[in-house]
């Protein structure tokens, strides 16, 4: 069995090796590994303390592979893998709240508006201790998105620890159909559009695009505040399309693997459509990936006044590769640069204005700090280093946004004083 297990797996990696011109290092022992994971293997079927079925097995030495590379690089079972594509379209089944796992909680970013999570009382900072009775100790955020998720109407119960609380709370939500929205608009002033984009999923461009043409159509559009803090990115091409709304040509991002010859270039292209006011982009340690290329492409191309924070620093490109069985790997292929041939991995993007809004790390009121790039374990290192809008006047929302949003304030401001700046200039 053991020789069978290893002669299969040679074969493979040597046809694996062929079929995508990657050739042996000189001196490098090809065998020898494939025999130390075949003994391995062999071993733990005949002598762990369960049967562990081949599946298992190999699943986990995928995943350990994979986990050992990157801190992006992951397999997913084929449920993992269903699971992963429905984040990129257009609504799910669940109970509306954005998670994340910090110090191993499982934690709340945002209850989306408006949604059974939103309307159960669910806040940011809230830990998830049980989900139906489970304990969420040592689980996975893939897991957890797959046990909070389910069909419409039905029950789940939580156990919450609130952010201000000393006791766990029990609370029972019905699910719904939630709908993914990219992108939202408000009125700040006459003429003055706010944009939020809040992750770059397949429709992202087209509803920023009609937030903008609804406005457009009854009014004279003035300026732009796009808001991207605490966007944690999606879709490559989404991002490129957002950047090319207001750019008339030139790069917005290249892209760049292992083989040299293998770069590949996203540009602008002229229309008729573009959107050519001027424009300030919030920014913060939240916005990452997608959301970098964006605000990478506006600021190189001297297109958008940047204010905030710097940015996560994501600039690894991972591939989406199904296996045969439905499971998939989420592979880090290669880094991404801005026009001007920047690589900001682990380094993040730093704004035109470095206008702090949330506490500096070392006093953060709920003991959680910003937490970038360069704080993940086994993170790449930056090889450049190394070595709905609506009619009218400002709404009533805008203006409640405005009061207690220092940034936002500050972005309508300087948006409107663009064109003076730039005649100065």
């Amino acid at each position: 069995m053991r020789l069978t297990v290893w002669i299969f797996t040679a074969i493979l990696l040597l046809s694996m090796s062929v079929s995508t011109g990657i050739t042996k290092p000189v001196g490098e022992d090809l065998y020898g590994p494939l025999k130390r994971f075949s003994q391995a293997m062999d071993m733990i079927e005949r002598q762990y303390v369960r049967d562990v079925s081949r599946d298992e097995l190999i699943n986990g030495a995928i995943r350990g592979m994979l986990q050992d590379l990157d801190p992006h690089s992951t397999f997913m079972t084929a449920d993992e893998f269903k699971e992963m594509r429905i984040g990129t379209s257009g609504e799910f089944s669940g109970i509306g709240i954005e998670i994340s796992l910090r110090n191993g909680r499982l934690t709340v970013i945002s209850p989306i508006e408006d949604t059974p999570a939103y309307k159960a009382g669910l806040k940011a900072g809230d830990t998830i201790l049980e989900i139906d009775g489970e304990t969420t100790q040592d689980i996975t955020l893939i897991e957890a998105v797959r046990r909070i998720r389910g069909p419409k109407g039905s029950e789940i119960i939580l156990t919450i620890l609130h952010k201000d609380a000393t006791a766990p709370e029990q609370i029972s939500i019905k699910r719904d159909t939630i709908p993914i929205i990219g992108a939202k608009g408000e009125v700040l002033e006459d003429g003055y559009l706010y944009l939020r984009l809040t992750r770059f999923h397949e429709h992202t461009t087209q509803e920023m695009r009609q937030l903008i043409n609804e406005y457009s159509a009854k009014h004279k559009l003035e300026g732009i505040v796009l808001d991207l803090r605490n966007n944690p990115g999606g879709l490559l091409d989404q991002a490129v399309s957002v950047a090319d709304t207001f750019l008339s040509d030139g790069n917005v991002v290249y892209i760049q693997g292992r083989n040299p010859k293998n770069r590949k270039d996203f540009n602008a292209r002229k229309s008729s459509k573009d959107i050519t006011v001027p424009m300030v982009v919030l920014i913060n340690a939240g916005s990452a990936s997608a959301s970098e290329i964006v605000a990478g492409a506006l600021q190189d191309h001297n297109r958008a006044l940047l204010i905030g924070e710097r940015t996560f620093g994501k600039a690894t490109v991972q591939s989406v590769i199904p296996l045969s069985d439905g499971s998939g790997i989420k592979l880090t292929t290669a880094l991404y640069y801005t026009p001007s041939g920047r690589s900001i991995q682990a380094e993040g993007i730093v704004p035109d204005l470095i206008y702090p809004f949330e506490p500096p790390r070392e006093k953060a009121d709920n003991g959680l700090h910003m937490i970038r790039e360069k704080d993940l374990q086994g993170h790449i290192e930056n090889a450049t280093h190394a070595e709905g809008a609506a009619a009218g006047g400002a709404t009533e929302e805008a203006l409640e946004m405005l009061s207690r949003d220092n940034q936002l304030r500050l972005a309508l401001q300087l948006v409107k004083k663009l064109p003076d700046l730039k005649a100065i200039k």
